[in-house]
């Protein structure tokens, strides 16, 4: 099995079950057991305080607006989804504020394509004239110049 939060391997069945041996505690007979992790999503705490249930489609939707039009292909789209779900599960939080959403989704689309990373942040961050574009593209600019 291989762990969900630090990927280390260990396993059985293509890595989605782990194998134990138990006893019987009444009958001290042996048997196999396989166990497969439960993932939990943490739930999201909106900035108006209420809490919901992760969406997987809202996240999809969201990355597939700030897509559009652009040379990802759809298996990069899952890619950024499943490393973006990893990511929130590994805080083991049982809740995260939907900013702390927010800004892991627009870490992943600065890292695939820095036009959908702009449309993105222009709708997160509530961008409310060209100023705020020109900001947020020299910001971008300065940090990949110095990578």
């Amino acid at each position: 099995m291989h762990c969900p939060f630090c990927s280390a391997y260990d396993l059985v069945s293509g890595g989605d079950q782990v194998r134990r041996r138990r006893e019987c505690l009444t009958c001290s007979e042996r048997f196999t057991t396989f166990e497969s992790a439960e993932l939990v999503m943490p739930r999201i705490v909106k900035s108006n305080g209420a809490r919901e249930p992760f969406n997987e489609d809202k996240l999809r939707a969201g990355l597939t607006r700030a897509l559009e039009k652009r040379p990802v292909s759809m298996e990069m789209l899952e890619t950024m989804m499943n490393r973006i779900q990893h990511d929130l599960r590994a805080t083991g939080e049982r809740e995260l504020p939907s900013r702390a959403v927010g800004e892991t989704v627009m870490t992943e689309l600065k890292k695939v394509d820095q036009v959908a990373y702009v449309r993105f942040a222009s709708v997160y961050r509530d961008f409310q004239d060209i100023s705020e574009f020109s900001e947020e593209i020299a910001r971008l600019k300065i940090e990949l110049e110095g990578s």
